[in-house]
């Protein structure tokens, strides 16, 4: 199955952090399942380290690179039509990072990896 993880599921799963479900951990570590993290995921990370809010050993770059490597992850480019879709979304969720990947999985037709209930609001299937 082809599934997309958010940004803190992704976080969540590579500290090994308790918050991570064990619906999910499985999921993600299932050799069947194919996980996708989205481009927008990469962005979030680069302004919350920007910021001070959130801390990586290495450059970005690196990390990315690694952790997808590492986690056999791959990455989810945002299509002209993701964007379009956003603007049509209801404004459940405001947050810009969640809601491109909430239209993304409506696009692409996969199910989400999130704690966040707010996806449910939406026509996506939430893991967790």
């Amino acid at each position: 199955m082809k599934i997309l993880i958010d940004t803190c599921s992704f976080l969540w799963f590579i500290e090994d952090n308790p918050k991570l479900s064990s619906v999910a951990k499985s999921l993600i570590e299932d050799e069947d399942n194919e996980i996708f993290l989205s481009i927008i995921s990469v962005w979030e990370i680069a302004i919350k380290t920007s910021i001070g809010k959130l801390s990586i050993t290495d450059t970005l770059s690196e990390f990315i690179k690694t952790q997808l490597k590492v986690n056999d992850i791959k990455l989810l480019n945002i299509s002209l039509e993701d964007t379009y879709l956003v603007s049509s979304l209801p404004f459940h969720h405001k947050d810009p990072f969640d809601r491109l990947i909430i239209s993304q999985a409506i696009t692409g037709k996969l199910p989400i990896i999130s704690y966040d209930s707010i996806f449910d609001s939406y026509s996506v299937s939430r893991l967790w």
